[in-house]
């Protein structure tokens, strides 16, 4: 269909589909698909613009862009970011929805990559850019605003925004939406609304457009006086504390993190993003950090001197709202993100991670910590690996604590299993009591703690690692917020292994309640009692395990933990995803990591439980630190 020299006449749909199957990511010399397949929801929004360019795709050039159906749009953004964070951000998937709800439903899941600084790309319909028969359907009117659309939503969550009124200003939004996936201090949700007209209508695209394109994802050298500064730094300290965060792993440097901790012997920290960046039984290794942390990384946190924070954004679960470090310690901050650097009045190591610790071993060459101080980390891990243990083991429980379920998973996946888990008390047992063997073996969304992403996610990441097994951990709550995608893992055969824990309610947030005073209000599945007009009556009869089989997956129950080792045995000979289905005792708690979490506390009540837990946190938040930094 060439319409004149150099120019190829095709659809704004068609047009998109052929430049995202031609774009390429590349990083020390590997090369990757950038966009490597397409969720899609249609409607009147896209089903004759990027729905016709789709199936024309699959029909002439199988496999030019793999159409993946999805069920909910907020979960395919889900499925993408699982799929970015597990290829390390080299690769993601596209989502294209119609215009209207199908649109807003992915505003949750935009909010999600972006906060945790992964890569996904939204494609929503948008109403008429020509506006000749406004309203449309699903059309928000804005009396005074008349170029505002429901998608203007996307704008705060969204690292790239756009909106393509006519076809020439295609190119130039492909191009800068390409550019924000691959910039790894500047990535997260890409969102280009596509008017439902402008994506059925046909340009003469210059051929260029088409073109092969490679986007290099560039290591940044750190300044060498940035390094100086920091080096003097650690020269002076006796008390370091390494603080991996999610950047060691998505620039794959975590071979020389643990070369640098073992030539310095500082013991080595770990975020919820960063957690697997040096195996768990590592002699440097003291675990999990912050308010969801281990006992051994909080001790060593209060007492550090200097603490070096490597690719993390140092969130209040890492700090511990701002308690879990002395009153005289400096932070150096390593990150390719220079607002990131600047946190907490660090000394700044603005560049990759990889290429930061690189230079910092070489010029700290020589130079240890004291034999003391290396031999007391590794003792204080030591105790706390014997803690979990024993919290994975419990005995003469009536029902499996949390605690049991995780060490019967962990022990079933070994080195190559993924965990994945998102919102809840799991995500922080998970981050305590997770034995982390391989820094793409844990996989929980921590910065949106976004209730629903699990299985959704768990997509994403077996479709990324189809080689290795995937076990998801939901709780019923979160369960309940999005299981259907499992029709997706159906249909497209994706081998998860779902471990559905059931206690009834939100434990997480029961936990929290009672610990601010309100008495778990609002928190359990419960009947409303006609006594006493609450909800506090007799248990729901829930049953989520038929829930799932009736979506198409394999539901084993287990009754014991006994029960669920070899329900995780059996699970693994299935094909297609399978869900384990568990009650457990929300009351058994998880070893505590003497830490605190800022919530605040009602000033003033009626309820002597709340004015007790006033109380505590006012004790508490005493400890809380103001580092001098703007961008903290």
């Amino acid at each position: 269909m060439i319409a004149g020299a150099g120019t190829t006449r095709l659809t704004v749909g068609q047009a998109i589909v052929r430049f995202l199957a031609a774009q390429r990511t590349e990083r020390d010399g590997i090369s990757h698909r950038l966009i490597e397949g397409c969720f899609g929801i249609f409607g009147h929004g896209n089903v004759a613009g990027l729905g016709e360019a789709l199936l024309a795709a699959e029909l002439a050039t199988p496999g030019l862009l793999p159409y993946y159906q999805g069920r909910n749009e907020q979960a395919m953004v889900h499925a993408a970011a699982g799929f970015a964070r597990m290829r390390n951000r080299l690769s993601t998937l596209a989502c294209t929805t119609s215009v209207g709800p199908g649109a807003t439903n992915m505003i949750t899941g935009a909010a999600q990559a972006t906060i945790n600084r992964v890569p996904v790309l939204l494609l929503p319909a948008d109403v008429f850019a020509t506006r000749t028969a406004e309203p449309v359907l699903q059309q928000l009117e804005h009396p005074s605003q008349r170029d505002v659309s429901a998608n203007d939503a996307f704008r705060p969550v969204s690292r790239f925004f756009d909106r393509v009124d006519r076809p020439e200003q295609l190119p130039d939004a492909l191009l800068g939406a390409m550019r924000t996936l691959t910039d790894p201090a500047d990535t997260g949700a890409v969102t280009i609304c596509l008017p439902e007209d402008v994506q059925a209508q046909a340009f003469d695209w210059p051929d260029e457009l088409f073109e092969p394109r490679t986007w290099h994802v560039v290591r940044s050298v750190p300044d060498p006086a940035a390094v100086g500064r920091a080096v003097a730094l650690l020269r002076g300290a006796s008390r370091p504390l390494i603080v991996a965060g999610g950047g060691v792993i998505y620039s794959e440097a975590t071979a020389d993190l643990q070369a640098f901790a073992e030539a310095t012997g500082i013991p080595v920290a770990e975020t919820q993003a960063g957690k697997g960046a040096l195996s768990y039984d590592h002699s440097q290794s003291v675990g999990a950090v912050g308010a969801t942390g281990a006992a051994a990384a909080n001790a060593l946190a209060r007492s550090a001197d200097v603490v070096i924070g490597v690719g993390t954004r140092w969130s209040d679960f890492s700090t511990a709202s701002r308690t879990a470090f002395g009153p005289a310690v400096r932070f150096i901050n390593c990150n390719v993100a220079a607002a990131d650097a600047a946190k907490h009045a660090a000394a700044e190591i603005v560049g990759d991670a990889r290429a930061a610790l690189v230079a910092l071993t070489e010029a700290l060459a020589g130079w240890q910590v004291a034999p003391a101080y290396r031999a007391e980390a590794s003792e204080l891990a030591r105790e706390w690996d014997q803690h979990v243990e024993r919290a994975y083991h419990l005995a003469n429980q009536p029902r499996p604590a949390q605690s049991e379920v995780i060490g019967a998973v962990n022990a079933a996946g070994g080195r190559s299993g993924v965990v994945v888990c998102a919102a809840g008390s799991m995500r922080g047992d998970l981050h305590k009591l997770w034995r982390a063997r391989d820094p793409k073996g844990y996989h929980v969304e921590y910065g949106y703690s976004c209730m629903g992403y699990e299985i959704a996610g768990g997509i994403g990441v077996k479709m990324a690692a189809p080689d290795r097994d995937v076990y998801v951990l939901v709780g019923d709550g979160s369960y309940l917020m999005m299981p259907g995608e499992l029709v997706t893992a159906v249909q497209e055969r994706v081998k998860i292994i779902i471990v559905l824990v059931q206690n009834y309610g939100f434990a997480s947030i029961g936990s929290l309640s009672e610990s601010v005073g309100t008495q778990r209000f609002g928190t359990a599945y419960r009947y409303r009692n006609p006594e006493t007009g609450r909800l506090d009556g007799d248990k729901l009869p829930i049953d989520l395990a038929a829930n799932a089989q009736s979506l198409g997956a394999s539901v084993i129950r287990a009754g014991s933990t006994g029960e669920l080792v070899h329900a995780l045995a059996a699970a693994r000979e299935h094909d297609g995803p399978v869900l384990i289905s568990i009650e457990t005792d929300p009351l058994v708690t998880a070893p505590d990591s003497k830490s605190w979490w800022d919530v605040p506390v009602a000033e003033v009540s009626e309820l002597d439980s709340v004015n007790a837990a006033r109380e505590t946190y006012t004790r508490e938040r005493a400890r809380q630190r103001r580092y001098l930094s703007s961008g903290s």
